[in-house]
């Protein structure tokens, strides 16, 4: 991997992981076109910059990683129980699942479902607009709907928000829940990974890791905060619209 190929992939990664368009799908079509391929030198290198982008989550949300916050943080840890849970009693068949059918197809289903829940909302029906006001009931639904995110092309934020509309939350609040849960999710998987992959760390290009870090982190900083303000004005029917579009093109034949 070289430096624009570096550079390339963290810009993808910080664009899409808070994004509910699915950060993986996004990353795997890249990835081929800029001639990688998904081996594990290019896995531990995603593992740093998913990290990056955690990151980015914990300085724009700095205040809520705070003890003093320990009642918003039980929310998002019932919340993180389920996909921890599932994915790891089914993290072998979870692999068998991935085919970039399987991948066009979830987008397709997930843009489907944005603009149905569009159709529907009612800001009356959301009273929820502050993640502090979560209860534990709602936190538990959205992590149901998060399992969701195990099958791939389905969008771990995709699927977060969506629960979180459908429990209460209004788009911003669901959004924001979101980012906080993907701390203890992105956490794990990266942890996970890093373990399975250390070894190949020692034969990375430190410059590229470096260079790859501070795109993901900056990109990734830049998008969180446009895409609340975003929410603020519009809804989230472009998203559903993009990504049935792009699972379609994944399904054509130039793709």
């Amino acid at each position: 991997m070289d430096i624009f190929q570096s550079i390339i992939l963290g810009i993808i990664e910080g664009f899409t992981e808070f994004l509910p368009i699915s950060s993986t799908g996004h990353m795997i079509v890249v990835a081929k076109y800029i001639g990688l391929s998904q081996t594990t030198n290019t896995k531990a290198f995603e593992v740093i910059i998913q990290l990056a982008a955690i990151l980015a989550v914990v300085f724009l949300y700095k205040d809520k990683f705070d003890l003093k916050k320990i009642e918003l943080w039980k929310r998002v840890i019932i919340a993180y129980f389920p996909i921890a849970i599932v994915g790891f009693i089914f993290r072998h068949q979870i692999k068998e699942l991935f085919s970039p059918q399987i991948v066009a197809t979830m987008f397709i289903v997930g843009g489907v479902i944005f603009l149905i829940v569009e159709k529907f909302y009612k800001e009356s029906d959301h009273r929820v607009k502050d993640v502090e006001q979560v209860t534990y009931k709602q936190a538990l639904y959205i992590g149901f709907a998060q399992i969701f995110a195990l099958i791939p092309g389905t969008s771990r934020a995709g699927s977060t928000i969506i629960g979180g509309i459908l429990s209460g939350l209004d788009r911003k609040c669901s959004a924001e829940f979101s980012f906080l849960l993907a701390f203890p999710v992105m956490l794990t998987v990266s942890g996970y990974d890093f373990i399975k992959h250390y070894k190949e760390f020692s034969n990375q290009n430190l410059l590229v890791l470096a260079v790859g870090f501070i795109t993901s982190f900056i990109v990734a900083y830049i998008t969180i905060k446009l895409f609340i303000s975003f929410l603020e004005r519009f809804t989230f029917v472009s998203f559903g619209v993009y990504r049935i579009l792009f699972g379609i093109l994944l399904l054509s034949p130039f793709a």
